[in-house]
């Protein structure tokens, strides 16, 4: 009688070494896994279980480098939004006008967007650093870089403010729009306030300190009003232009 050896065993019968052992499991490598896998199949199917079976180790390993699932999706947020900043094409502070700043940023977001779209909503479902940051700029460092850069150009804290406001607004709106077109789910999602206290986090950043009242203000009427008059005027100049 001859014995068959199943094809999980095969690969040790040969004398392999396991899959996880041939590449050192780390946080980074989990974290890239972890982003293929919902490049892929979409957040709603990751599970840790499921994560350990794609990189060829049991999932409570997982754990040694990310505590929870929580903790594992916090990092691949922080992973795309500063990706952003890994882009060569956007910039950390203006050199040719705060226009071509902005228009650098922009374009780098959205490509993030829409390498990752499935992954994307995550930038905005998950909790930021501070509970009145606005997705898709959603970390301290990021607001920073954003409102000094418009400082340096002359704007006045109220103009920053605003302009952080607005642009933002645009980007979430367009991009939350477009990623739904690739298959991401933009669904409602786990938003969580987990109630830190962040002012330890703001004397890392003191202009983003110095403008924690103004940011925290919620204008979420007067600048739909706002916005939908401006789209209004740019319709009323189009058709004009027929």
């Amino acid at each position: 009688m001859v014995e068959t050896v199943p094809d999980a065993d095969k690969s040790l019968v040969r004398g392999d070494a396991p899959a996880s052992s041939r590449v050192p499991l780390s946080r980074e490598r989990i974290i890239d896994a972890a982003l293929e896998f919902i490049d892929e199949n979409g957040l709603p199917g990751l599970t840790m279980r499921r994560l350990g079976e794609r990189l060829g180790v049991e999932a409570m390993a997982l754990y040694r480098y990310l505590p929870s699932k929580e903790d594992l999706l916090d990092a691949v947020v922080d992973h795309l939004v500063m990706g952003v900043r890994a882009d060569e094409l956007v910039l950390d502070a203006p050199q040719d006008g705060w226009q071509d700043f902005l228009q650098r940023l922009a374009h780098g977001v959205r490509r993030m967007a829409l390498a990752h779209p499935k992954a994307f909503p995550l930038v905005v479902a998950r909790p930021p650093e501070a509970p009145w940051l606005r997705p898709p700029l959603r970390s301290l460092e990021w607001v920073d870089t954003f409102l000094a850069g418009l400082v340096e150009e002359g704007f006045s804290d109220r103009a920053a403010v605003a302009g952080y406001r607005a642009y933002t607004s645009f980007l979430l709106g367009h991009l939350l729009l477009e990623v739904s077109t690739l298959g991401a789910d933009v669904g409602p999602l786990d938003v969580l306030d987990d109630g830190e206290d962040d002012s330890h986090r703001l004397r890392e950043f003191p202009l983003v300190a110095r403008l924690h009242g103004p940011l925290s203000e919620d204008h979420s009427a007067a600048e739909f009003e706002e916005a939908l008059e401006s789209l209004l005027d740019r319709m009323a100049i189009v058709r004009n232009e027929d």
